[in-house]
């Protein structure tokens, strides 16, 4: 598999296992939606900056995401991942308050 393939192929797993959707992503890059759906359908690349961020993002070093989505996967955070039963909303939902209370000062 490219490289190229990979990144595409890690990005899709970890949108999937955390629930968030292209929005969610591409409001941690400062894009728009559109601007990530062309780089997951292989109509733009992804730039390093761009996998850099991605990476931060979900809490990975960028060299899992570049190794691809079971490296991707396996490196993901539990407090990441999609809480089963609950709707993808629900669990972005319950991190941003995790988050909020985390800056804060909270519990």
């Amino acid at each position: 598999m490219a490289l190229d393939e990979r990144v595409r192929s890690a990005v899709a797993a970890l949108l999937h296992a955390t629930g968030e959707s292209q929005v969610d992503l591409a409001a941690a890059l400062g894009v728009s939606q559109a601007q990530v759906s062309r780089r997951q359908s292989a109509a733009a690349a992804w730039s390093l900056a761009d996998c850099d961020i991605v990476a931060a993002h979900y809490g990975i070093d960028v060299l899992a995401l570049l190794a691809g989505p079971t490296r991707a996967m396996e490196s993901l955070p539990a407090h990441r991942r999609r809480t089963p039963g609950r709707t993808p909303a629900q669990s972005r939902s319950r991190s941003r308050r995790t988050a909020g209370a985390v800056q804060d000062g909270g519990a």
